[in-house]
Order: structure tokens, then C-alpha cells, then sequence
């Protein structure tokens, strides 16, 4: 059996799914390639368009949102997986999602339509938006709107 090239190697990561350049690296890095023929590889394919890390926050970003997490959460994910700030914020500035309706829809879909009756149940609530990545008052928005206004 051959042993893969670098290059098959970013490849068959690449066709998998989207990676960013540091996910890439460090996955290659750790398959014993060297690190500077790594950074040259994937400098290239970066040329070439095959590995984009604005392609990545872009599918990351709606991945993430589609399974009911918020922009606060994205955001500190993609910031751990090597995308740059700016690229970050101009992703999720760019992204079509009404994050007041997704937290709506999150809340509803865990704990029922029902707004809750006692501090305690809100307090629990509140904190399972928070831990999902909603701001505060995508969160105070949740408790405050009827369902049927969505």
C-alpha cells in the first residue's frame, strides 16, 4: 500500500466537509507531514479556492444555527477553529437569520409555548438560551413575545 501524499491527504479532508485553514493544519500536522510543507500545501489549495475559510464560517454558521444554537455560540466556535475576527462578524452579519425567532423557537421546542410561572423555572430557561449562545435580550425577546406572533 502507497503511502497518501500531503496533498491527497488535505483533499480527502476537504471533500469530507469544509475545514478552516487551522483545522487543516492541525489535522495534517498530526498526520506526521511537515509543518511548513502543511502551510504550503494548504497556502495553494487556499489559491486554487478549494479550501476557503469564509466557504467554512459561511456552512458552519448555518449548520450551528439550523441546530438551535445562537450567534454568541457560533461565534466563540469558530473563533476556537482558527477563523478570523473580522471573517467572523461579517459572516454573522451577513447571515439571513432572525436569531430574536430562533431563540423563540429554541425555548418553545425544549420547555413548551408555555411562558414560565415561577423565578426559579425562568431562571433554568434563561440559562439553557444563554448556554445555546443567545445575547440577553434575545433571550428577555423569548419570554416577552406570544407564540402566535412568529
Amino acid at each position: 500500500m502507497r503511502k497518501q501524499s500531503l496533498r491527497e491527504r488535505a483533499m480527502n479532508f476537504l471533500a469530507r466537509r469544509e475545514h478552516s485553514m487551522h483545522e487543516l493544519t492541525t489535522k495534517l500536522v498530526k498526520a506526521e507531514f511537515e509543518h511548513d510543507d502543511v502551510i504550503n500545501t494548504i497556502t495553494r489549495l487556499t489559491e486554487q479556492d478549494l479550501q476557503s475559510d469564509q466557504r467554512f464560517a459561511e456552512n458552519y454558521t448555518r449548520y450551528r444555527s439550523n441546530r438551535g444554537f445562537g450567534s454568541q455560540k457560533i461565534r466563540q466556535e469558530l473563533k476556537e477553529r482558527g477563523v478570523a475576527g473580522e471573517l467572523i462578524n461579517d459572516t454573522l452579519n451577513e447571515a439571513n437569520i432572525d436569531w430574536f425567532a430562533l431563540a423563540i423557537t429554541v425555548r418553545c421546542k425544549r420547555f413548551g409555548e408555555k411562558s414560565p410561572d415561577d423565578f426559579k423555572e425562568r431562571a433554568k430557561q434563561q440559562r439553557f438560551l444563554q448556554y445555546r449562545g443567545f445575547t440577553h435580550e434575545q433571550i428577555a425577546n423569548s419570554f416577552n413575545t406570544d407564540i402566535d406572533t412568529i
